[in-house]
């Protein structure tokens, strides 16, 4: 499978959705105390880097 720059920013972009969903849940189901903010608002700055890496596709 040949992989040019779209196709990576692609899978990058998948990834860190992945993540985001990932460290937004830690946020919510499994701490409650300060640390959960913090969780969640890395998984909302994974979102932005995502959306970022997608708005690169084709452009790169």
């Amino acid at each position: 499978m040949a992989m040019n720059k779209n196709t990576v920013l692609a899978w990058a972009t998948t990834i860190m959705i992945i993540v985001g969903l990932g460290l937004i849940a830690l946020g919510v189901f499994r701490y409650n105390e300060s640390a959960g903010w913090g969780f969640a608002s890395v998984g909302i700055g994974f979102f932005a880097i995502a959306w970022v890496f997608n708005a690169l596709k084709g452009r790169v």
